[in-house]
């Protein structure tokens, strides 16, 4: 029992060094801020959005792209309809802005592990932008958001673009937990990029060159795989482009995204991301799952091991437990205030043990089960 606690108060030391390390990545990540004067944009973008019924969630999104400042001769919106059974067709057929590309006249449905690779490669296809964006149709995001990413990128002339996303939460436990998990996610993919450390990103707001898609072969080579088309991809960009991966940090370009609302559907989303773990080519991002993974799984397996040992076992796990709470926050308050969500971070003390317990779960699930996604059941 004393090795298990030495063991685990190694991993907190480890991990402690590990967030500090992304705090300060964090900080040092500039502020963009686009150009005001003397600049006319000139960027063609292609705005790709696979959607599989979300009839509900797309009005949100089509209006927020049509209220874009970026000049509308300057971009397309394409959505690629996957296989759905609700109204999705009709929703982006009543917009004027946006145009509808239906998978099932390329594949039939069953017939691949990973639709929304091929939605997405397929948009390209369609597609005639310089710079292609992607986002997910329940999304929405501020009106400069075009603006800002072609000034950035007419800047910097990166191949891909990392940038920030937010779950605009309610007052529900379950929403507000996801508000907090996803934040913290957020500041270290921030960080990660920014540091070149390991590769991470999400396609709800992500932007890449035609050039640096099409140099790469797209999603050839990972297309069997049913999750990834963002980090996976990111992945392949960067092996040919090492130095062409940017973050971009600005409060103009956060896309807001909407929560799942049941603790099913939770833990369906998060087994779905911890499912390509073991699928990126990028290794150095694996020491620090396993790190994260043992040191949750340690802090669960120590107080059942001190029912058997001595009280300064149970003491010793509560001094670890507020040491990696207290840590946690002092990474998490500057990215809150990024994301303007200080006001949430009074749960995240409470929620420290199912946090611990998701990540277990989460974590074997995904190397080991299936889940349910979209209506359909993926292994």
């Amino acid at each position: 029992m004393t090795f298990l606690f030495i063991f685990t108060f190694s991993l907190l030391v480890v991990y402690t060094g590990l967030l500090l390390y992304y705090r300060l990545g964090w900080q040092q990540i500039p502020l963009f801020k686009q150009h005001t004067t003397n600049h006319s944009a000139s960027t063609f973008i292609s705005i790709i959005i696979p959607a599989r019924n979300e009839a509900e969630n797309l009005p949100i999104l089509l209006k927020a792209l049509a209220q874009q400042t970026y000049p509308k001769e300057l971009f397309e919106v394409i959505v690629i309809d996957d296989h759905s059974t609700d109204g999705t067709a009709e929703v982006v057929k009543s917009f004027l802005n946006s145009r509808l590309v239906t998978l099932k006249d390329f594949i039939p449905p069953g017939s691949i592990n990973s639709y929304k690779k091929k939605a997405i490669e397929i948009g390209v296809q369609q597609s005639k932008g310089t710079l292609i964006v992607t986002t997910d149709a329940d999304c929405y995001m501020p009106q400069s958001w075009l603006q800002t990413i072609a000034s950035f990128y007419e800047t910097a002339q990166p191949e891909l673009i990392v940038m920030p996303v937010a779950i605009n939460c309610s007052l529900k436990l379950i929403e507000i937990f996801q508000a907090l998990d996803f934040m913290t996610l957020q500041g270290i993919t921030g960080a990660s990029v920014y540091k070149k450390m390991h590769s991470m990103c999400t396609g709800a707001n992500l932007a890449y060159t035609r050039k640096a898609f099409e140099a790469v072969n797209g999603f050839k080579g990972i297309d069997n795989i049913a999750s990834g088309d963002d980090m996976l991809l990111m992945h392949k960009i960067a092996v040919q482009f090492p130095a062409g991966i940017s973050y971009l940090k600005s409060q103009e370009v956060i896309v807001q995204t909407a929560p799942v609302h049941t603790v099913k559907d939770f833990f369906n989303q998060r087994i779905r991301w911890a499912s390509k773990a073991d699928k990126y080519d990028d290794k150095r991002i694996f020491p620090v799952l396993l790190l994260v993974y043992l040191l949750n799984l340690l802090l669960v397996v120590l107080p059942i091991a001190s029912i058997f040992g001595h009280g300064w076992w149970l003491v010793g796990w509560l001094f670890l437990l507020g040491t990696k709470t207290i840590v946690e926050l002092l990474f998490l308050y500057p990215v809150a205030k990024f994301f303007r969500k200080q006001s949430l971070l009074w749960l995240f003390p409470l929620a420290q043990p199912f946090h611990i317990v998701y990540t277990i779960i989460a974590g074997w699930l995904g190397k080991f089960g299936t889940y349910e996604w979209k209506e359909r059941n993926v292994k």
